[in-house]
């Protein structure tokens, strides 16, 4: 099986790229490595605070994951972080301090995807279906 940890450098690429000007949420689907790799996790939330607020980075959803519904229970939790354009994630992930943060949740993952979704195309309130 493989595993992604950190974006490609041609997807950052296409990151950079994308003629988009509004606020983004990034999905992040997160496994963490056994033995304390969720504390290590919260070591790189704690050193890249500064870092998420100065760029404008929100949680607006975090929770464990209690079981999978369809197929296997490949990950521990999802994170849902609002950033208020792609400009401020690029900033983000140019930050120095951030550069440095970063190698926490290198260290504490086994396995994360990432999904960036245009917010103005997100339904983002609760809501009856349709």
């Amino acid at each position: 099986m493989q595993t992604f940890i950190l974006p490609t450098k041609e997807q950052f690429e296409q990151v950079m790229t994308m003629d988009y000007k509004g606020p983004i949420f990034m999905i992040n689907l997160l496994k963490f490595k056994p033995d304390g790799g969720a504390q290590r996790y919260q070591q790189y939330v704690e050193a890249g605070a500064d870092t998420f607020k100065k760029v404008g980075v929100k949680v607006a959803f975090q929770a464990k994951i209690a079981m999978a519904v369809i197929g296997e229970k490949d990950w521990d939790e999802v994170l849902i972080a609002h950033y208020p354009s792609i400009a401020a994630f690029i900033e983000m992930n140019r930050d120095k301090d951030y550069q440095q943060a970063v190698q926490h949740r290198t260290e504490a993952l086994l396995d994360s995807r990432l999904y960036l979704v245009k917010a103005d195309e997100a339904r983002t309130n609760i809501s009856e279906w349709p």
